[in-house]
Order: C-alpha cells, then sequence, then structure tokens
C-alpha cells in the first residue's frame, strides 16, 4: 500500500454544500496502512444514491478494526478497500484514529444505520433495493421490518446464497438475478471478508451500488439485539456483540482488537515522535 499518509490529498471539500463528492475529490486516510475515506453522513448518502439512480456499478465497504486487521493480512481483502468507491468507518476506533489523524471529527458510518439511512433515502427517491445474504429466515423477517418502517420502499429481490463457494453457473445466475431486479442498491451481508471479496469480484458485472453491510441484517431482523446508543457513542458495540455471541465471537476480538490496538498505538506513537523531532531547534 502508499506509504504516504494520505491519498487524493484535499483537505477542503471543493463542493458546494450539502452536494455529493466526486471520487477524485474525496480525502483517504491510511488507518494502519488501509485506505478509508474521511466523509460525512450527509455525502455518504447523497454520493450512494447519485450512483444508484444512474444505475452504476460500484463497491462500497465498511471498514472496522476486524476488517482493518484483516486487510493487513489478507491480499484479497485489501485489494477490495483499495479499489472500492467507497472504504467507510464504521467501526468507532477507526473514525477516533482518522479524527486524531485528521484534527476534525470523523462521525462513524456504522454499517446498520447506513443501510437504514439508505432505505429512507431510496423510499423517498424510488430506488429499488436487494438484499443479499443471510437466512431466508432471516431475509423474511427483515423484510417484514422494513416493509413496516418504509411502507413505500420497493424491494426487488432477496437471495440467502449458500454457505460454500459458488460455482461459475451459480455466481452468474445471481447477477443475472440481481441486474435483472431493476435494484439501484443491493445491500450485502456475507460477513468480512467474504463479502468484501465477493463485492470486489462483481464490479462492472452487477449494474447496481453494492454495500457490505455486516451484521445489519441480523440486527434489523431482530435476530441479534444491538448495542444500546451510549455503548455505540463510546465505541463498546463490540462489547455488547460479545457477550451477545461469546462462542462465535470471543477469538475474533480477542486478536483483531487486541492487533488493532497495538497497531493504533504505534502508529500514533510513531507519528509523535516525528512531530518532536521535526520541532526540534538546530
Amino acid at each position: 500500500m502508499p506509504g504516504s499518509d494520505h491519498i487524493a490529498l484535499t483537505d477542503v471539500d471543493p463542493s458546494p454544500a450539502g452536494s455529493a463528492v466526486p471520487p477524485d475529490a474525496r480525502l483517504r486516510v491510511l488507518v494502519l496502512g488501509v485506505p478509508v475515506d474521511a466523509i460525512g453522513w450527509t455525502d455518504v448518502v447523497q454520493t450512494v444514491a447519485g450512483w444508484a439512480a444512474r444505475g452504476e456499478s460500484r463497491a462500497v465497504l465498511l471498514c472496522n478494526a476486524h476488517g482493518v486487521v484483516t486487510a493487513g493480512r489478507e491480499e484479497g481483502m485489501a485489494r477490495a478497500i483499495e479499489r472500492a468507491d467507497l472504504a467507510l468507518p464504521d467501526g468507532a476506533p477507526v473514525a477516533w484514529l482518522m479524527s486524531r489523524r485528521l484534527e476534525r471529527v470523523q462521525p462513524r458510518i456504522g454499517g446498520p444505520d447506513l443501510m437504514l439511512a439508505l432505505c429512507a433515502h431510496a423510499e423517498r427517491a424510488a430506488i429499488a433495493i436487494y438484499l443479499y445474504g443471510g437466512t431466508d429466515d432471516t431475509l423474511q423477517a427483515l423484510q417484514a421490518r422494513l416493509c413496516r418502517q418504509y411502507p413505500a420502499l420497493r424491494i426487488a429481490g432477496m437471495r440467502s446464497p449458500p454457505y460454500r463457494p459458488l460455482n461459475p453457473d451459480e455466481a452468474d445466475a445471481d447477477v443475472e438475478r440481481l441486474n435483472r431486479s431493476g435494484a439501484g442498491i443491493v445491500f450485502v451481508a456475507l460477513g468480512c471478508p467474504k463479502q468484501e471479496r465477493w463485492i470486489d469480484a462483481q464490479r462492472g458485472r452487477v449494474h447496481a451500488v453494492m454495500v457490505g453491510v455486516g451484521a445489519a441484517f441480523d440486527f434489523h431482523a431482530g435476530l441479534i439485539r444491538r448495542a444500546p446508543p451510549w455503548m455505540r457513542e463510546f465505541g463498546l458495540e463490540w462489547l455488547h456483540r460479545l457477550a451477545s455471541e461469546p462462542r462465535r465471537l470471543w477469538r475474533r476480538y480477542l486478536i483483531t482488537n487486541t492487533a488493532f490496538i497495538c497497531g493504533a498505538m504505534r502508529e500514533l506513537w510513531s507519528r509523535r515522535g516525528s512531530q518532536v523531532n521535526a520541532s526540534r531547534p538546530r
């Protein structure tokens, strides 16, 4: 990955207030070597909505501590994030580290919250959505919840793919099904890093904006209880999830969160040392 602190350097947003940020005007910040977009909620929603309205094939990925650490270890994950049209700071630790680097507040763009924000906009703009991932039961419960909350939202289709890798014919059939549906936004919930690799592989094939939302399907379907707002505000949503699913998640959070904290401390200390050295009089 590039060794500079920022990619596509621009500290001043050249676009009018409230308008979507063009890809070449975005500021990307390296978080443990992984490029993540510094962007606010309004620009995220309007940018995705614009792409969806034009039927553009785009990749939107969410980067939390687990995703950043995984990208540092897996080339496929790293490549998917680098090539994404938007790589957003999902985890609170990622947003905090970016805020420290930027010296301004970078909001956390959480997957579950982004999904609902895009559904609300899609309902108003008559943009159809597609749900890809999860189990059949999850999708049914999720569809019912979304229909109650957004009565005019058009859900163009749903698909629960098998957990095993798809063969080429199955993969092509899924792409054809997605394109035939007319959806402008495809929410993808396959788990990390599978969903990131899937989205990257379908760039240019699926004529819609693909948004990886992780556990959002389970949250909104009511299968997993989400952390209360105060825990999310203080970056403790991971602790709530660990308490809810200890057997499945203990290894992930123990290893990746520890690795992220150690990497962040090294990065911050290195930058502090550079600043101290630079400020010494000769």
